[in-house]
């Protein structure tokens, strides 16, 4: 790789007052704030003041635009962002498919395609393997964008409908490779290794317990300082992620706008550019497909930007949980980080991002683990680290979760008998963990990959389990049953006729 240095004046620039301080596991600062405008100069004097396109930017830089919305558009609605870099991003070469490069992604989901199928069935995922570190000294090995495993989906991006849930696992940086999602806006979630992501726009270190999101149409390519590394994704189709209404909340809790982190602008130099020196490889996703062209320079070569589109990390631990204080439970979309689609039409959300993080649960006489349920949602449920229950399966650190659509799920009977029976206190819940819901608003098909793929995690209730009789919910009582003389003088005080006796047999 030929050798390439971050620009002095960026490393230089005075820190701003609204930047956030750089922290030894972070060496980067970030403007703050959730559908700002913002912007950020490496050089000083580079942005063009009172117009976007002047006759000559400073230092003969180049005018770009990139929009996330259909040009007219409602003014809220508009997401773009203007840069000024070294050359044009069109000064590449041939766009060519690569069908070989990873195989395993897919973005139509519907009956037309025999990869993907409905399954009605709960499922869960032990955590998905972690690949080994890369030992080639010439770095190679799986990067982030060889190392993506499609699980599951609905829609199809050529519609702008839908989205893609997505896990991922690599063991290599990328080095001069950069990817571009021309599909859809990807919304990542590390749970094993930091990922060090640099994008047109400037830099973002992203740990385990962070989320980063990273629009659609922005280039950028995933280092891993750490070695190898897994986690989540979440890829929406034609939309973007929003922050939920509060409603009668008010102004303040939930994930607060002040939290969400954006790139301060930097760009590369390639020292080495020029005849001999290896070419850059710029990955496009689109409709699903690879396609790759070769340039000789670098693209993070902005100086300076400014607009509304850009990527952003946020700290997971930031949430602010609310929750019934006195008794009863709330729905637990009251956990939403960040919703997409849906909202103004009344129809419902194409995704909401739900963070279980510690809180506090103080409802007396209450039943205080998730309740049995059934959603016309589809959940799909991740655990970043420690301990987390809510399900009748156990979920491990990087292991996932499937409830389809309207389908019952709820707690282990075992769960249920405790949490009926204990006295009950303000106690602490997730006090080590951190885990994520996609709460998907339409039924989801996953992938050949995902139920029986090589390389996938195994799925719960495979091999001898399945081959067995008996069934994790044969101990379920109906204590009704038990009670049934109680009910009978309950139906004569209250002047109804008791109840049809049943022989023993058919009563259990």
């Amino acid at each position: 790789m030929a050798a390439s240095r971050a620009a002095a004046a960026a490393a230089a620039a005075a820190p701003a007052a609204f930047t956030t301080t750089p922290s030894p596991a972070d060496p980067h600062r970030y403007q703050t704030g959730f559908g700002n405008r913002f912007a950020s100069e490496a050089v000083p004097g580079v942005l063009p003041v009172g117009r976007n396109v002047p006759q000559r930017v400073k230092y003969g830089l180049y005018s770009e635009q990139l929009n996330g919305a259909a040009v007219v558009s409602p003014r809220d609605a508009i997401q773009h962002v203007w840069m000024y870099r070294m050359r044009p991003s069109v000064a590449h070469g041939r766009v060519s498919p690569v069908p070989g490069l990873n195989p395993h992604i897919e973005s139509c989901f519907s009956r037309a395609n025999d990869k993907v199928e409905f399954v009605a069935s709960q499922e869960a995922w032990d955590p998905f393997p972690l690949l080994e570190k890369a030992h080639d000294d010439d770095g190679a090995g799986v990067d982030f964008v060889s190392g993506i495993r499609t699980v599951g989906g609905q829609g199809d991006p050529t519609l702008r409908q839908g989205l893609a849930v997505h896990i991922y696992s690599a063991n290599a940086s990328m080095t001069r490779r950069a990817f571009c999602n021309n599909d859809g806006d990807l919304l990542v979630l590390p749970q094993h290794g930091r990922l060090h992501v640099q994008t047109e726009l400037g830099w973002l270190m992203v740990r385990p317990g962070e989320l980063l999101v990273v629009q659609a149409g922005l280039r950028f390519r995933v280092l891993l300082p750490d070695g190898p590394s897994r986690g989540y994704i979440q890829e929406v189709f034609g939309a973007h992620y929003r922050l939920p209404e509060l409603g009668p909340v008010g102004s303040n809790g939930m994930a607060l706008p002040r939290d969400f982190e954006h790139p301060m602008a930097s760009f590369d130099l390639d020292d080495g550019e020029g005849e001999g020196a290896p070419p850059w490889d710029i990955v496009y996703k689109l409709a699903g497909g690879l396609h790759s062209c070769r340039q000789a320079h670098t693209p993070f070569d902005v100086v300076a930007w400014h607009g509304n589109l850009a990527p952003y990390k946020y700290a997971l631990d930031r949430f602010v949980n609310l929750a019934n204080a006195n008794h009863d439970q709330a729905d637990p979309t009251i956990y939403c980080v960040l919703t997409a689609g849906g909202g103004g039409g009344g129809g419902p959300s194409l995704t909401d991002v739900l963070i279980f993080t510690k809180k506090w649960l103080t409802a007396e006489d209450t039943f205080r683990p998730p309740y049995y349920h059934r959603n016309m949602s589809t959940e799909v449920m991740g655990l970043i680290r420690g301990r987390y229950g809510g399900s009748s399966h156990g979920l491990g650190g990087g292991g996932l979760s499937y409830e389809a659509s309207y389908m019952p799920h709820g707690e282990a009977y075992a769960t249920w008998r405790e949490a009926t029976t204990r006295a009950l206190r303000p106690e602490t819940v997730c006090d080590d963990a951190t885990a994520f819901m996609f709460h998907i608003g339409a039924p989801l098909y996953l992938t050949r990959w995902a139920l029986r793929g090589e390389g996938a995690a195994t799925r719960h209730g495979d091999g001898e389990e399945a081959a067995t009789t008996t069934h994790k919910w044969d101990d379920v009582r109906a204590h009704f049953l038990d009670h049934l003389d109680d009910v009978d003088a309950d139906l004569r005080a209250a002047g109804l006729p008791s109840l049809v006796r049943r022989s023993p047999e058919k009563l259990n």
